[in-house]
């Protein structure tokens, strides 16, 4: 747990970099650009590598020793970040900058996230599994708490390039972390599939989704997933724009404090707690409080009622999370972890570009002009939840509640996904 801890403290420090250069980022280009759909696109250069290259990651993460996978994406993402810092210097800074240099950085946070996933079984005891999952959640929840508010009052201070430098010497901190400890490695060995050893780059890329396939109920989980990020994609983009169209960028960053407090509480509950006997029956009842949470958030435009959905949406997702991490780190044997872990991610994500693309377009062309003060709504619907700025967001966010609350319900209708658990051997 020593090793573990030492990493954790580094990766907590690093996220909290990154969330206050999330948060100015976004603020800057919203306000330069006053588009949704160009707001939109730096999520979708975020999400985009991770997507294409997460197979290629996770085989070569898998041969490499992970710490040193770690080590060369921090660095990578920090030069990123540190580029973005000095086109905004000298005056260069373009948004296309910002799309270009999101994506090199998500290009190397794709091979750190199945290095620091697979490390983790090697680090500490499978009984610890899911509070150290909550702990990982943690350092997300208390960067969430911090960034929005830090970040806003920084950018007034010393303005986007000092929140850039800020982030690049969070970077450093966790290199310096990583080059203080060791990792033991994984053991090759040969599980009930067939042979896991020297084998061409291609094959173990193939091997990641084949072992996947095998296993029914890991399949429906990962459909589970892709529904459930599809909506919730379209949700997180369009908050920004929501809470804007009726609240200050200073208010923004307090209900985002208050999310990063919701998650710092689930975090704190999933790390003391170890999460439920039934991981699967907690992960369906989280995710049917996430969609509440959804629908609750475009009934009025309310900073208490937004603030409040948005805590308990923010409460619930460490522990969601959680369950489903302990299932596929206990269901998937270790040597393996990298390369099935980042199959698993992109299989996960692939409907998230999707949900980007269509995000700004939806609420911009569609849902906006039904809610305005004259749309074709505006003498039904709108009487309930308002008209105007933002009620068309508003809006969206009803539907996407509604229909995302019939995921659960779906899903447990299938055996393999319910008992996923029972029909398939703990690996570790």
């Amino acid at each position: 747990m020593r090793v573990f801890i030492i990493i954790w403290v580094g990766q907590l420090v690093s996220v909290i970099g990154s969330g206050l250069t999330t948060f100015a980022l976004n603020v800057w280009v919203y306000q330069h650009t006053g588009s949704i759909t160009q707001f939109a696109l730096i999520s979708l250069c975020n999400q985009l590598p991770p997507i294409l290259i997460s197979p290629l990651a996770g085989a070569l993460v898998d041969r490499w020793n992970r710490r040193w996978a770690m080590i060369i994406s921090d660095a990578g993402a920090g030069l990123s970040i540190m580029a973005i810092a000095l086109l905004f210097v000298i005056g260069r800074l373009e948004i296309w900058h910002i799309y270009i240099a999101c994506a090199i950085s998500a290009t190397f946070g794709t091979f750190q996230w199945p290095a620091y996933s697979a490390a983790i079984p090697l680090l500490v005891p499978k009984k610890h599994l899911g509070r150290v999952s909550g702990m990982t959640q943690l350092g997300e929840s208390v960067a969430q708490l911090i960034s929005p508010v830090l970040g806003g009052v920084l950018l007034m201070a010393i303005q986007l390039q000092g929140v850039l430098a800020i982030d690049v010497a969070t970077f450093l901190f966790s290199l310096l972390t990583l080059f203080l400890v060791r990792f033991p490695n994984a053991k090759n060995t040969t599980d009930t599939d067939g042979e896991v050893g020297k084998t061409s780059l291609l094959q173990e890329v193939a091997y990641g989704w084949n072992y996947i396939t095998a296993r029914p109920g890991l399949v429906g989980l990962l459909i589970f997933f892709v529904a459930d990020n599809f909506f919730t994609a379209i949700f997180t983009v369009l908050f920004t724009p929501l809470v804007l169209s009726f609240a200050s960028p200073s208010v923004l960053g307090t209900i985002l404090s208050i999310e990063g407090l919701g998650l710092l509480l689930g975090s704190l509950v999933i790390s003391t707690w170890g999460g439920p006997s039934r991981l699967i029956q907690g992960l369906f009842a989280f995710q049917m409080l996430a969609s509440l949470c959804v629908l609750v958030d475009g009934l009025r435009p309310s900073v208490p009622l937004v603030a409040l959905a948005t805590f308990l949406f923010s409460f619930g997702a460490p522990i969601f999370n959680s369950c489903s991490h302990v299932i596929w780190q206990k269901k998937v044997a270790i040597e393996v972890q990298g390369r099935v872990f980042a199959v698993r991610r992109t299989i996960a994500c692939i409907s998230l570009p999707l949900a980007y693309l269509v995000a700004g377009p939806l609420a911009e062309r569609v849902f906006q002009p039904l809610m305005a003060v004259n749309g074709p709504l505006a003498s039904s619907i709108g009487k309930l939840i308002g008209v105007g700025p933002g009620r068309g967001i508003g809006l969206l966010f009803i539907v996407l509640g509604a229909v995302s609350m019939l995921i659960p319900i779906v899903a447990y209708q299938y055996p393999r996904l319910r008992f996923v658990e029972d029909e398939l051997p703990d690996q570790i």
